[in-house]
Parts: structure tokens; sequence; C-alpha cells
């Protein structure tokens, strides 16, 4: 029987948010493949003295899946370590696929993301009654493109929250497509390598943000959150109202 592969979302800086679990097969680990561009290196305390560790940040598919199941076939437990939570633009399905190709059995681990440890700097709430119950993830199209149905135009229509990843580099495209469908005073933040020591957090609006990050020399390694969540006005939660009556409580009013 072969040893189970881990694939970890490290979360999105600070070392204590990683999970218990996560934390745990990495002490485990006699293998460790990290995404050094962008995990802290820190997440990685506490691994074994003669755990193998490389840096993924240098290494192609082709040598990730070869250095797995080299020591899958030696018998050692190896552990892949993703920044934030995998499953958001981790490119850990192509991983994926590789593994059930070779045979290989794997576990995904989730982790905090990026866009969710952004709020919580923020200290703001994504889903605010009577301002947005969604919660949009997208990005700019790069080098990678984006299907033409989800244009930033196109989702900024719902006037939902929004979190854009990977986009920063091009901070004056994205506030201008924005302000085809959000108000240019509409709020919006750009956070800066969330919860680690030297994050940066840059609050504006739609017609002021570009200046300010610029300003703040941010470049990469951003989330941008927009919409009115950031605001504040909003109605309150039916969920704690005392004349509201649900499965747990019945209305006093």
């Amino acid at each position: 029987m072969k040893n189970t592969v881990y694939l970890i979302g490290a979360g999105p800086g600070d070392p204590e948010l990683i999970t218990l679990k996560g934390k745990r097969l990495i002490g485990e680990a006699d293998i460790i493949i990290y995404a050094g561009s962008l995990v802290n290196k820190e997440v990685l305390a506490g691994h074994k003295e003669d755990a193998e560790i490389y840096n993924s940040a240098s290494m192609t598919l082709d040598d990730v899946i070869e250095v797995i199941t080299r020591g899958v076939n030696e018998g050692k437990k190896v552990v892949r370590v993703h920044t934030g939570d995998p499953a958001i633009y981790g490119a850990i399905r192509e991983q994926m696929d590789r593994l059930e190709e070779e045979d290989i059995p794997f576990e995904v681990v989730p982790g905090v993301s990026s866009f969710t440890a952004s709020a919580s700097v923020l200290k703001k709430e994504f889903t605010l009654p009577d301002v947005s119950q969604t919660v949009i993830c997208t990005r700019l199209e790069g080098r990678t493109p984006v299907p033409e149905k989800e244009k930033l135009e196109s989702l900024a229509a719902h006037h939902a929250s929004m979190a854009i990843f990977l986009s920063v580099q091009m901070i004056d495209e994205v506030a201008e497509r924005l302000m085809t469908q959000y108000e240019p005073t509409t709020p919006i933040a750009v956070i800066q390598r969330a919860t680690w020591e030297d994050q940066k957090v840059v609050l504006g609006t739609l017609e002021t943000i570009a200046d300010k990050v610029k300003e703040a020399g941010i470049t990469k390694t951003a989330q941008i959150l927009v919409g009115d969540f950031l605001g504040d006005k909003y109605s309150l939660s039916k969920l704690y109202d005392p004349s509201f009556t649900h499965e747990y409580r019945t209305a006093t009013k």
C-alpha cells in the first residue's frame, strides 16, 4: 500500500494560521515540497531534522511529480505545501491528475485563503444583510486568460463583494473597469502580504486607489477587495434579532 501524499494549504502568511492537521503533517513528513516564493518558511518549523526540503519556485510540474513519486516508492511520507488555500489559484488540479495517473493516493488539507485573511485584517464581513450576500473571487487576465463571460465588468455588474487576486500590478485597469459598473466613490482596499509582519494596507475609493497603491510601492502579492461591505451601512442580522424565531430560540417580542 502506497503512502498518502498530502497537499496542504499553509495559510496566508502568519505561521499560526496553518491548520492543526497541516502543521502535524509537516512535522511528520520525510519529504517537503513548498512554494517558496509565497509560503512563509516559518510554517515548516518543527520538521524532522533529516527531512528533505524542496523549494518548488524553481521546479517544473515534472520535477515536483518526480520527487513525489520517488518518495512514495521509497515508502516516505511526502507533503506538498501551497500558500493560502490550494483550491483557489493553487494550480493543484494538474498535480492531482498526475498523481492519479501514477496511482498515488493523495489528500488535500484546506487552508486560510488570502481573501478571507484580508477581510480579517480590515475587520470587515463580506456578507452584510441588505448590502451583499455574495462574494466573487476573480482575477484580471494576464498571462493566464480569463473566460469572456468572466470579464471584470460583467462580474462587477452584480455589485457583490469582490476579492480580486493576482491583479494589483494592473490596479489602474482594475479601477477603470470596475468604474463601468460601480460608482467612483465605491470603497476599495488593497492588502499586501496579509497577516505577514510586513503587511501593507491601502484604503481608498475606485477613483483614488491607483495613485495610493503606487505611492505605497505595492506591485505584487496583494489582494484587492471592493464593494459596499467596506462601508458602514448595513442591516442587523436576523440571527440575533429578539423578534426572530428559529430552531433554537423563540421570539421574545
